[in-house]
């Protein structure tokens, strides 16, 4: 075997006159086996009896083309080429006999031992890791693996699927807050439950046969068992609107009903309203509110999965060129999809779940799914061209998990750790959805590494290996790769050539896109925020034609304790014309004050606000929708920089762990920064100040939802890092081999900038697909990922990326010597 020490060796023999100094041992195939090395570029002579074999390139890629094993990195003497050593010294090589296109078996065989021992660019996969270990399991018992996954999809669309009837769209809570603790205590003394509201409209609702049919279904929904309160709107002031064409009717139920009573008590009192004979009847709030927003909600998953699916398999075919490895993708994105519903009923059991989190984690189940899957069979496909034989294409497969798969835990590592941000706040909301959407990301990991190399060992030999024009060999130049490849190099040889004008041009542009972001305002929402097409939608609109501005609007509720001054409570009276006081056992007293406006207006937080400066110190609380929001928003004020510092720090050591470098990770955070600030710029753009949002389907709300602005920024910036990775993988591997800084920008943004570019533009249609349903917070979050994405893909990781990279020259990849010592023992490549 001929080892990195002798090929070290042999280099300097030959740059000090000696060639001689670069004769290996005997090799693995038992014959005398001649090595010559000369700087940055490697050239092997092996000779096996009668054969005489010869390749020049780069340093590890041919050492490893020549079946030599064990070759990992070669540190090598830069400057010395063929023109810098003595004549007499310069390494003589014999012809190259080429062989014969048909072998006969003793020479095939051999040449497949030969092949067995190739060494790959990355380290081979040592024994006892995670990644040998899956991808061991995968290759030695691939119908196991897949049997196993296939259980865990019947798990997924059967037991999974359950989540669709436990999705509710209250107000996030904050535990531990005023609100909070209000709240929990009207709801514990409170002898009323959940109420739903029906509207009835389209006609004179003093018609005498109109209004003896609204009575006699008063009167029946009172006898529905569980129904605690009906008022009569002709008798109840404020119930029907001033134009006589629309009225409303509340239904208040029992409080402490169990889950199957209240939903038989909600149903049987919607189907009685309902029945009445009226244009225009609308049911809708409560625990019917949250199953009709999950039945749309469902709807919706469908319609975007076959929307986005079928085009998804298009592009795939682009890309591939061929039925079965791009059907492949989508076996990895249908795991994804099973994964998200099967995460999501697992937190639901625990808490609430929102009607947007199985949108938000089914689209990055099934968008995730496909961009690793797509690393994976890119990298397959090439280790591809060189498997002939079964064994062959289990080392593909390995050699493939070696690369692509360490690229892709690292990815998967990085979303996870952007996500880890939302578990600083104490929302139950950001957190459930943070550590769902990270099961998500665990579950498309393991689906890539041990599903896809499972499938690929049953099925990789009919898959059709990368051609040579395509991707290029490794032992081509520029010359020898193909289209997408060269125009890639172009676009990274410009900016590495013009990386100042590059840096003055783009980051004033991201940074005009940013601006809208500094005036960002979020808001709880009302029924705008809904598809026209639901009923609370349309009982919203219905109520907003008839009756008031504010009609509905949820109060502003205060709790006076014992021990509060009558005085204060009498100020606090003062403070809304519409004030209502009840009294509660313990001598709890409560106030109802109707703000006017939306229940997230400045009128309303605004009030919320004056209460709890006029209570000085006397026992009040503060409570309702509009003090939850207020709540809700200093909590973001005061946990944010927190959770971007955890993210941040996070980020910076998986990154140093992955290049060792300190200024890399630096570099990266600093441009992803921008592109997630101009996406989330053009968020507010659109939706807050309403420009172009009539296009999408929606309103300009003059805010943007109340989690939209968190959940874009932390996935956001999980799958910037996502490319970055897929990147920087080549750049280290390209470095490795050429040892020069400036050509391994070149190289790695051009073997990976296709693989980018459709990742990119499969998770933009998946993101787009979502966008179909209408829910605005959906189409918020939506639009922001896929500006994130497509931004992150093009302008940043093509222009920027090797722009600063090359302004960084060799200290792009520096680090201290405690930290490089540091890298070397516990860098996370060499423990995966």
């Amino acid at each position: 075997m001929v080892r990195v020490g002798q090929l070290q060796r042999g280099a300097a023999g030959l740059q000090d006159g000696d060639p001689s100094a670069g004769r290996g041992e005997r090799g693995p195939f038992g014959q005398a086996e001649d090595v010559a090395v000369e700087a940055q570029r490697l050239v092997v002579v092996v000779r096996r009896d009668d054969e005489t074999e010869f390749t020049d390139g780069g340093c590890v890629g041919h050492a490893c083309s020549m079946g030599i094993a064990g070759v990992e990195q070669l540190n090598l003497p830069t400057g010395a080429g063929h023109s810098s050593l003595p004549r007499a010294s310069r390494p003589r090589v014999s012809p190259v006999r080429r062989r014969p296109r048909n072998r006969s078996p003793r020479r095939s065989a051999d040449h497949a031992r030969g092949r067995t021992l190739r060494a790959d660019v990355h380290r081979q996969l040592p024994g006892g890791t995670v990644l040998s270990t899956l991808a061991g399991a995968a290759t030695r018992r691939p119908l196991t693996v897949i049997c196993l996954w296939v259980v865990f999809l019947l798990l997924g669309f059967g037991l999974g699927t359950g989540v669709f009837g436990k999705l509710s769209d209250d107000v996030p809570d904050v535990p531990g807050t005023e609100s909070d603790m209000a709240d929990d205590y009207l709801s514990g003394i409170s002898s009323t439950g959940e109420s739903v509201t029906a509207v009835v409209a389209g006609e004179s609702v003093s018609d005498a046969v109109l209004r003896a049919e609204v009575e006699r279904t008063v009167a029946e929904v009172r006898e529905i068992a569980g129904v605690a309160a009906v008022p009569n709107p002709y008798g109840t002031p404020g119930l029907v609107a001033r134009d006589g064409q629309a009225l409303v009717i509340p239904v208040t139920f029992e409080g402490g009903l169990s889950d199957d009573a209240e939903e038989e008590a909600t149903d049987a009192a919607a189907a009685r309203i309902q029945r009445i004979d009226a244009p225009d009847v609308h049911v809708s709030g409560g625990e019917l509110l949250g199953r009709q927003l999950g039945e749309r909600a469902q709807e919706d998953v469908k319609n975007a999965e076959l929307i986005s699916l079928p085009v998804v398999l298009a592009l795939l075919l682009v890309v591939f060129g061929g039925l079965r490895a791009a059907a492949l993708p989508l076996v990895i994105a249908v795991s994804g999809i099973a994964g998200a519903f099967l995460a999501l009923f697992a937190f639901s059991q625990v808490t609430d779940i929102s009607v947007y989190a199985i949108q938000v984690t089914t689209m990055l189940g099934l968008g995730l799914a496909v961009d690793y899957a797509l690393l994976m069979l890119v990298r397959f496909r090439e280790e591809r061209r060189h498997a002939e034989s079964a064994e062959e294409l289990v080392e593909a497969v390995h050699r493939t998990v070696a690369a692509a798969g360490r690229t892709v835990l690292f990815s998967g590592l990085t979303v996870a750790v952007s996500l880890t941000g939302l578990l600083v706040f104490p929302s139950v909301f950001l957190r459930s959805m943070g550590l769902a959407v990270a099961a998500v990301v665990v579950i498309d990991m393991l689906a890539a590494v041990t599903l896809l190399p499972a499938l690929l060992t049953r099925f990789g030999g009919k898959i059709t290996p990368s051609r040579a024009k395509d991707q290029g060999s490794k032992d081509q130049g520029e010359e020898g790769r193909g289209e997408e490849g060269r125009l890639f190099a172009r676009l990274a040889r410009f900016a590495t050539r013009r990386r100042i004008a590059v840096l003055v041009t783009v980051v004033p542009a991201l940074l005009v896109l940013a601006l809208p972001v500094t005036g960002m305002r979020i808001a709880i929402g009302d029924a705008r925020q809904l598809p026209s097409s639901t009923e609370a939608r349309q009982l919203y609109d219905t109520v907003g034609a008839h009756f008031p501005p504010g009609t509905g609007v949820s109060p502003v509720t205060v709790v006076l304790k014992p021990g509060t001054d009558p005085a204060t409570a009498d100020r606090i009276r003062a403070l809304s014309p519409t004030a209502e006081s009840r009294a509660l056992p313990g001598g709890h007293t409560v106030l109802e004050l109707q703000p006017p406006g939306s229940v997230d207006g400045k009128a309303a937080t605004g009030l919320v606000e004056r209460i709890r400066e006029v209570r000085g110190d006397d026992p009040v609380e503060v409570t309702g929708v509009a003090a939850r929001l207020v709540d809700f928003r200093a909590m973001l004020g005061e946990r944010a920089p927190w959770a971007a510092l955890t993210v941040l720090a996070g980020i910076f050591v998986l990154l140093f762990a992955f290049t060792g470098s300190v200024l890399i990770p630096l570099r990266t955070i600093a441009t992803t920064l921008l592109s997630l600030g101009a996406s989330l710029g053009v968020v507010v753009w659109v939706f807050q100040d309403g420009h172009l949002a009539g296009l999408l389907g929606a309103e300009g709300l003059g805010a943007l939802s109340l989690t939209a602005p968190p959940l874009i920024v932390a996935i956001a910036f999980g799958l910037a890092m996502d490319y970055e990775l897929f990147i920087l993988a080549r750049m280290r591997e390209a470095r490795q081999r050429s040892g020069d800084d400036q050509e391994a920008v070149v190289t790695g943004l051009r073997r990976s900038g296709r693989v980018v570019t459709c990742a990119a533009l499969l998770l933009a249609v998946v993101f787009g697909a979502f966008m179909t349903g209408g829910f605005s917070p959906i189409l918020q979050i939506g639009l922001g990922l896929t500006l994130a994405v497509l931004i992150d893909a093009t302008v940043v990781r093509m222009l920027l990326v090797p722009a600063t990279m090359a302004l960084l020259g060799r200290r792009a990849w520096w680090a201290p010597r405690p930290l490089r010592r540091a890298h070397e023992r516990f860098g996370l490549r060499d423990a995966l």
